[in-house]
C-alpha cells in the first residue's frame, strides 16, 4: 500500500503509514540532546543568542516562554546546514488570542562554501530543462516573499529521516536526534567553491560594478539572563516515529442521538436524520480530530513541505492556508492539543493554554540573514499561525 502523502490528502483508501513524523514527549532521554518540549533554549552556538527583541511579546512587550526546541537539521534538502526552530508564547492571560503573543525563531549556520556549491548544483540541473508543470500555490511565496523551488512532486518518502543522515526510508529509533555538522573550512574547498562557477556575462558585470552599500546592521538586544524569564514549562525530550493510521470511516449517528428539526422541516427519517446530521458537523475539525485522536498522545507533527492539517477553516489562519490544503507548503511544524496536557501537568490552575494548533511556517529556502557571514550563526523570526480554541457552544 502506497504510504499516506500529507496532512491534508485523504481519499478513503487504505494505507497505514504517513509521511508525517510525530513527537511524543518524554522524561527519558531520547539519544536527542536538542529537540525538546518546554525548559530552557540551547543555540547553535554558545557565545552568539539571538537578539533580545525576538524574546519579547509584541503584545505586552514581556518576556516568552520556550514551548519548543527542535532539531531542525535536513542534510538532503540544505547539506551544509545547521538548523533549529524555536516556539515561544507568552504566559498572560490578557495577551492570549493576540497576534504576537506567540512567536518562533529558525537558527541557521551554513558551512562555508556550502552556498556556492549549492547554487552551482542548482544552475547546472536548470541548463537544458523545460519546465511543463503548472505552478503550485507555495505558503512560502505568499507569507515570506520567498519563491520556493516549484511545483515538482514530493518523492513517496523524501523525509524518511529528515533529523538524521540515515536516508534509507526508515530512520532509527529516534529520527529527531542531530546530524553531524558539515563544516568546509579548508584552503582547498575554500578555492574549489570559488573556482566552481564558470565565468559568465553577470559575473563579468558584477566585476567591474562598485560594490554594493553596506547594508546598515540589524538592531541588536543583547539575550535577557534566565532569570529574567517567567519559569520555564516542564522539560521533555521528543521520541518520534512515523505516523500509522487507520482507513477512514464515515461519520456515525450515535444511537442515542436526537435531533431537531425545523417547523417547516417533514419530520424526517433516517436518510434525512443521517444528511442533516452530516450537514451540520464541522468536518475540518472533526478530521483534525479523528487523525490526531489516532495518536493521541503526540505532541508536535512535522513534514517537510507538507500540507497543512487545520484545527479550523473559519479563522483568519484556517483561511489564509486552505488555499495550500491541496499543494505542498513550506517545512511546517505544528503542536498538538496534548502538548498543552505535557506543559501543563505541573500547573494546579484549570485556566491554562487555549490554543488547538500552532503552526510554524519556515523559509523553504532557509535563508539566513542577509548581514551573517557564510560560517556563523544567524536567527530569523518565521511565521506564527496560532489557531485558538472555539468556546463550547460554538463546536
Amino acid at each position: 500500500m502506497p504510504p499516506y502523502e500529507s496532512d491534508s490528502s485523504d481519499e478513503g483508501e487504505d494505507y497505514t503509514e504517513t509521511n508525517v513524523l510525530l513527537g511524543y514527549a518524554s522524561k527519558e532521554a531520547t539519544g536527542d540532546t536538542v529537540s525538546h518540549l518546554g525548559g530552557q533554549p540551547t543555540w547553535l552556538d554558545e557565545k552568539t543568542a539571538p537578539s533580545g527583541a525576538l524574546a519579547k511579546c509584541k503584545v505586552c512587550n514581556g518576556l516568552l516562554t520556550l514551548l519548543l526546541e527542535l532539531n531542525g537539521d535536513l542534510p538532503e534538502h540544505f547539506a551544509g546546514h545547521e538548523r533549529r526552530l524555536y516556539i515561544w508564547s507568552c504566559r498572560r492571560k490578557t495577551c492570549r488570542r493576540k497576534a504576537g503573543s506567540v512567536r518562533g525563531i529558525r537558527g541557521v549556520r551554513v558551512a562555508k562554501g556550502a552556498a556556492s556549491k549549492a547554487g552551482a548544483k542548482a544552475e547546472k540541473t536548470a541548463v537544458g530543462r523545460e519546465n511543463k508543470t503548472q505552478p503550485q500555490p507555495q505558503l512560502g511565496e505568499s507569507l515570506f516573499g520567498v519563491k520556493s523551488s516549484g511545483g515538482a512532486a514530493p518523492p513517496a518518502n523524501p523525509f524518511a529521516n529528515p533529523f538524521a543522515t540515515n536516508s534509507s526510508g526508515k530512520g532509527p529509533a529516534n529520527p529527531f536526534s542531530s546530524a553531524p555538522t558539515v563544516q568546509v573550512t579548508s584552503k582547498d574547498d575554500k578555492d574549489e567553491a570559488s573556482t566552481i562557477l564558470p565565468e559568465t556575462f553577470a559575473s563579468k558585470v558584477r566585476l567591474s560594478s562598485p560594490p554594493p552599500l553596506a547594508q546598515p546592521a540589524r538592531p541588536h538586544e543583547p539575550w535577557p539572563a534566565e532569570s529574567a524569564f517567567p519559569p520555564a514549562y516542564p522539560h521533555y525530550h521528543l521520541d518520534a516515529e512515523y505516523e500509522t493510521l487507520d482507513a477512514p470511516s464515515a461519520p456515525q449517528i450515535p444511537e442515542n442521538a436526537r435531533m431537531d428539526v425545523d417547523a417547516e422541516g417533514s419530520g424526517g427519517g433516517g436518510k434525512e436524520d443521517k444528511e442533516v446530521f452530516e450537514s451540520s458537523l464541522d468536518k475540518t475539525f472533526q478530521k483534525f480530530a479523528d487523525r490526531v485522536g489516532q495518536n493521541a498522545e503526540q505532541v508536535l507533527r512535522y513534514e517537510f513541505k507538507g500540507k497543512p492539517l487545520l484545527y479550523s477553516d473559519t479563522d483568519s489562519v484556517g483561511k489564509l492556508l486552505a488555499a495550500y490544503s491541496e499543494h505542498g507548503s513550506s517545512s511546517n511544524t505544528k503542536l498538538t492539543p496534548h502538548a498543552i496536557t505535557e506543559l501543563e501537568t505541573d500547573e494546579m490552575s484549570i485556566d491554562g493554554m487555549e490554543w488547538g494548533t500552532i503552526i510554524l511556517g519556515v523559509c523553504s529556502k532557509d535563508c539566513g540573514p542577509s548581514d551573517v557571514a557564510e560560517g556563523e550563526v544567524g536567527y530569523v523570526e518565521e511565521w506564527v499561525g496560532v489557531q485558538w480554541e472555539e468556546v463550547a457552544s460554538k463546536r
